[in-house]
C-alpha cells in the first residue's frame, strides 16, 4: 500500500537506507544474501530501507535485475518497513521498473536524475510524469545530483503531483536553501550525501539522511540521526569524525570505491555480498582495505 503525503513525510524525515546489490560466485543477482544486512538494519532502526539506489549499484544492473531486486527485497522486508523502490534509465525502462516496484510491495519511488546528456528540465517533468503513471500513483522523491538545472527548474519539478521529497545530492547547502525556500512547504529536502554531509544540510532546513554505512554500522548511523534531530551538532560532528577513515576509502578513485568501500566492509563482517561490477572499482587496494580493517577494529566491528 502506498503511503500518504503525511506518512512519506515522517520516514523520509528519518534514515534512507541504501542497501547493496549481492552478487553470486557467477556474478549474477543473489537477493537472499541481504538477509543479514536487512535485519541488522532494521534491528537498529533505520526508518527507509531503499532498493536499486547508487550504493546498490543502479546503473550496473540491467533493468530485470533491478525488478528482482525490488521484488526480492519486498518479500525480505515482509512489511516491517516501508521500501523505497530507486527508478531511472529511459524512460520505458523506468516506467516498467516503477510498475513492477509498485507490484512488489513498494510504498514509494526515488526517482534518479536522468543521466543523459540532451536533458530538458521540461522533459524531466515529462519522464516524472509517465513514471507516476506506470506506478499507479506512488509517492516519489527526486534524486537530484546536478543543481545546475537552476532554482526555477527544481521548484517546477516538485511541483509535479506526488513529489513528496528531494534527496539532495549535491555540496550546495546554500543553493539548498535556496530551493527550499522557493519549493512547497510541504516537500521533504532530505541530505543526500550521506552522514558526512548531514550536519550542514540539516543547518539549512534539510530532515533525514541517506547513508549506505547502514549496511554495515547502522546503529552508528542512527546515532548520527539522534544527535541532528535534537540539533546536537557537537555531537553529530565527533560520531562523523570517528569515522571518517570509512568515508575517506569510499571516496578515492574518483569515489569509484564508494560500493567497494562498503562491500569489502560488509566481507570483513562475514556477509560476503561479493564484489562491485565495473566500472567501480574491485578489490580495494592493500593500503585501502588496510586501512578499511583497521576502521573495523578500532570501532569493535571485528576482533
Amino acid at each position: 500500500m502506498a503511503l500518504s503525503k503525511t506518512e512519506l513525510r515522517a520516514v523520509l524525515s528519518g534514515i534512507s537506507g541504501i542497501l547493496v546489490t549481492p552478487y553470486d560466485d557467477n556474478g549474477d543477482v543473489a537477493p537472499e544474501k541481504l538477509v543479514p544486512v536487512i535485519d541488522r538494519a532494521l534491528a537498529a532502526g533505520v526508518h527507509f530501507p531503499v532498493v536499486n539506489g547508487n550504493t546498490g549499484e543502479f546503473y550496473a544492473l540491467t533493468t530485470d535485475e533491478a525488478i528482482t531486486m525490488a521484488k526480492s527485497v519486498a518479500e525480505m522486508l515482509g512489511g516491517r518497513a516501508p521500501m523505497l523502490a530507486g527508478i531511472g534509465r529511459g524512460v520505458r525502462d523506468a516506467c516498467a521498473l516503477a510498475k513492477a516496484s509498485a507490484d512488489a510491495g513498494a510504498e514509494a519511488l526515488m526517482i534518479h536524475q536522468p543521466p543523459d546528456p540532451f536533458v530538458a528540465p521540461r522533459g524531466v517533468v515529462d519522464y516524472i510524469k509517465r513514471v507516476a503513471d506506470a506506478s499507479g500513483g506512488l509517492p516519489m522523491m527526486l534524486y537530484l545530483r546536478n543543481d545546475a538545472i537552476g532554482t526555477k527548474a527544481i521548484t517546477e519539478l516538485c511541483a509535479v503531483e506526488g513529489v513528496a521529497g528531494v534527496k539532495w545530492a549535491t555540496p550546495n547547502p546554500m543553493k539548498l536553501a535556496e530551493a527550499i525556500h522557493a519549493c512547497d512547504p510541504d516537500i521533504v529536502w532530505v541530505g543526500g550525501l550521506a552522514e558526512t554531509w548531514a550536519p550542514a544540510f540539516y543547518a539549512v532546513g534539510a530532515r533525514g539522511f541517506t547513508s549506505g554505512l547502514i549496511n554495515v554500522w547502522p546503529e552508528r548511523s542512527m546515532a548520527i540521526h539522534a544527535a541532528l534531530e535534537v540539533s546536537d551538532y557537537a555531537k553529530a560532528r565527533q560520531l562523523i569524525t570517528e569515522m571518517k577513515a570509512f568515508e575517506e576509502v569510499r571516496a578515492e578513485e574518483m569515489n569509484g570505491t564508494n560500493v567497494t568501500g562498503v562491500k569489502a566492509a560488509l566481507k570483513l563482517l562475514g556477509d560476503d555480498c561479493g564484489p562491485t561490477r565495473p566500472p567501480s572499482a574491485w578489490p580495494l587496494t592493500h593500503a585501502q582495505q588496510e586501512k578499511l580493517a583497521a576502521f573495523m577494529k578500532g570501532n569493535g566491528l571485528i576482533a
